[in-house]
Formats: structure tokens, sequence, C-alpha cells
């Protein structure tokens, strides 16, 4: 029987509950979810890329903090400045790193696909790998330049 033809009473009798009625009437299948699909790291790459866009919003948040800071002299300037050096100034300038090269990568990987390029499973499993798990060390690697160049110091 094709979806097409369902009427409410079949979606009624569904002993799968796979198929929902709409609010216009029509009976439509339930769209696949995480009980239907396995995990996979594609799945991980399209949430953190969400969460990531959020998350940048923060870091959007504290770059109108600096430039208030700037605007208002040099006082709030360094009063920012000893914020953002302290230990929890830190943690959160790792945590915006970390967000940033996320959603750099994340988007260089929606880029590539864009353009027709790795959209086998090979290719969009390694691109998601790199997406997912590349943001870490990348940040750890760009913190420990910036200490090593005196940039930074506890």
């Amino acid at each position: 029987m094709s979806s097409s033809s369902r009427d409410a009473g079949d979606a009624a009798d569904d002993q799968t509950h796979r198929f929902v009625v709409q609010p216009n009437g029509r009976v439509r299948p339930l769209s696949p979810h995480l009980q239907i699909w396995r995990w996979h790291i594609t799945m991980a790459a399209s949430i953190l890329f969400r969460a990531t866009i959020g998350a940048i919003s923060v870091g959007a948040l504290f770059l109108v903090a600096w430039l208030g800071a700037v605007a208002f002299g040099p006082g709030a300037y360094a009063t920012l400045l000893d914020l953002a050096a302290s230990p929890l100034g830190l943690i959160v300038g790792f945590g915006l790193t970390v967000v940033l090269i996320s959603f750099i990568l994340n988007g260089a990987r929606h880029g590539y696909n864009d353009t027709g390029n790795g959209l086998t499973v090979k290719s969009a499993n390694a691109l998601s790998a790199i997406a997912v798990w590349g943001p870490i060390p990348l940040a750890v690697v760009f913190w420990v330049i910036l200490f090593a160049a005196g940039r930074v110091a506890l």
C-alpha cells in the first residue's frame, strides 16, 4: 500500500508506530531518529556544528565587551585584560579557541561538500572525524605557541 492511499484509520491501526496523522489529516511516516539509525561520526559533526554556532555567539559577546572596554578608556581596558589573564579568563579563552577552530573546520567541510566533493562515505567520514576531533589538539598547539612566545602567561 502506498503512502498516498493511507488514511487516518490506517495510522491508528499501525502497530509499528511508524506513521502519524498530520494536522491536515494526511498520514505520513515518522522521520527516522536515533532509535532507528546507529550513531555515526557524521551525525556528531552535524550536531557539533550547530552547537558551535550557538557558542560562537557567546564569543561575539566577548568581542563586544572588548570593544566597549576600548571605548571606555585605558582603565576599563586594563580591567578587561586583567580578567582575560586570570585563570578563568584563560579557560574561557581556550574554550572559545576550540569553538572557533571547530566552526572553521566544520565550515570548511560544508564548503568542500557544497562543491560536490567529499560526498562518498569514506571521505565524509574522514572530513567529519577531522571536524570533530581536530579542534582540541589544534587549540592546544595554538595556546602552547602563545605561551612559548610569551604572549600569554599565568
